[in-house]
């Protein structure tokens, strides 16, 4: 096959893969604004799809990025897979700058008095894990299940990220869009001269071309004398 990979990437280089690019963020986030910027819709509709998808990259949604990223999508009517690559938003290295700044203003707003430290966030994953695996294992035994650990982290920890993602959230899918616009359209239409610069050599060449030929066609009958056919019949 064409696309298929000479060396199948292994279960271990895919999750490497997702946490850190081999060729480093950079070249994965300039990969990805080239595929936005080719892609073959108006700078608008691409534009709205960058927002949509930039927005739901932002929230805390694993494993639902790309279904929330086509909902929204859907509702802002943009470009689908502008709306997809947009959800590469966020990385391993800026996620907890933002996942902190956001529980920040979620304690704010929700009035919890809880220090963000890495013993409190780590302690609260630790219990939802065990209260989710306990009560797992509740299904198949006579054990009855228990909630103190998911309550906990659902109250103190994903509520106030959620609710405080979104405000800075809108506000960088904004500016994504009113970026995407203007990049768009100035590569659209630097693509577009190009392409009729490469028509223009084209038909030139297919010109120049037709007229050498002409001009051999022409040669090749003055050469020839009118006694030319005559002489050529049987004597």
């Amino acid at each position: 096959m064409v696309f298929k990979r000479r060396n199948p990437r292994t279960l271990w280089g895919w999750t490497r893969e997702m946490v850190y690019p081999q060729g480093g963020f950079r070249r994965a986030t300039q990969y990805v604004l080239h595929r936005m910027r080719r892609l073959p819709d108006s700078p608008h509709r691409i534009a709205r799809g960058v927002f949509a998808g930039s927005m739901v990259g932002f929230l805390p949604l694993p494993g639902m990025q790309f279904l929330a990223a086509w909902l929204a999508c859907r509702l802002v009517k943009g470009n689908l897979l502008a709306a997809l690559l947009a959800t590469f938003n966020t990385n391993p290295i800026t996620t907890p700058f933002f996942a902190v700044l956001a529980m920040t203003l979620g304690h704010w707003m929700l009035g919890i008095q809880k220090p963000l430290s890495p013993e409190y966030i780590g302690e609260a994953f630790a219990n939802a894990g065990s209260d989710l695996w306990f009560n797992v294992k509740a299904l198949f035994g006579p054990a009855h299940t228990q909630w103190d650990g998911l309550a906990q982290f659902w109250h103190e920890i994903y509520l106030p990220y959620f609710l405080g993602a979104l405000g800075p959230g809108l506000l960088l899918s904004v500016l994504f869009y009113y970026l995407t616009i203007p990049l768009v359209t100035a590569y659209q239409k630097a693509r577009a001269a190009k392409s009729k610069e490469r028509s223009e050599r084209r038909r030139k060449l297919r010109e120049a071309i037709e007229n050498a030929a002409a001009r051999l066609k022409h040669l090749g009958e003055g050469s020839r004398g009118p006694g030319d056919d005559d002489a050529a019949g049987p004597t």
